[in-house]
């Protein structure tokens, strides 16, 4: 085995040993960071995961990285999206769910097309983040036309104009965070929060 593998197994059992202690209560957390596409609940995601970086590397837009220390050691090194900075591109063959091995990012089961159509089967977005527009430092909330968000949002319903004013459609909206990584204001007029599991649970927002 080499020094390096020898390493990540090593820390592997380590945070194994340590999640196995942790109670629900522990876990309940106020936390900050947004997993990759189709990652396992929290909890399970930490106990799967064995840091192996191949879906920072797979990543084209370099949107994943690692989880810093200050986060704790049951977290630390795991991946996460950068997104209060970048917008994921949810890009076509989930190239870092492809290359998960440990199966902490996981594709579910297709969506069935219709009985005899064209339409083949679909795997339905994942959510990544729960968006909205903060009203207070959206520009066209606060008279000056802008419109920087409006041709990014890949998905149909998910970001919808009022007249000149932006919303986000929360039934549709994925959190990829495009429209933020477009938005000219400052601070940025779309508030990210993450998705809420089982396991933990969020009460304030990401900025």
């Amino acid at each position: 085995m080499e020094r390096r593998d020898f390493f990540r197994f090593g820390m592997g059992q380590a945070v194994r040993s340590l999640l196995q202690s942790v109670t629900p209560e522990a876990d309940r957390m106020n936390v900050c960071w947004f997993r990759p596409p189709f990652a396992l609940q929290e909890l399970e995601f930490q106990r799967v995961c064995t840091r192996c970086d191949q879906c920072l590397l797979a990543c084209p837009h370099q949107v994943i990285y690692r989880l810093p220390q200050e986060f704790g050691p049951h977290v630390s090194g795991t991946p996460a999206l950068r997104l209060l900075a970048q917008g994921c591109h949810q890009c076509s063959g989930w190239p870092c769910v492809a290359v998960c091995e440990p199966g902490a990012l996981r594709l579910p089961t297709p969506l069935v097309g219709e009985p005899g159509g064209d339409n083949p089967a679909t795997i339905p977005l994942p959510r990544l983040a729960r968006a909205a527009i903060d009203t207070r430092h959206c520009l066209p909330y606060q008279g000056p036309e802008c419109g920087a968000c409006a041709s990014v949002c890949p998905v149909p319903g998910a970001l919808i104009w009022k007249g000149t004013r932006p919303t986000v459609e929360e039934e549709h909206c994925t959190g990829c965070a495009l429209c933020r990584e477009a938005c000219v204001s400052y601070p940025k007029a779309v508030v990210l929060q993450p998705v809420p599991s089982l396991a933990v649970e969020v009460d304030h927002g990401c900025v």
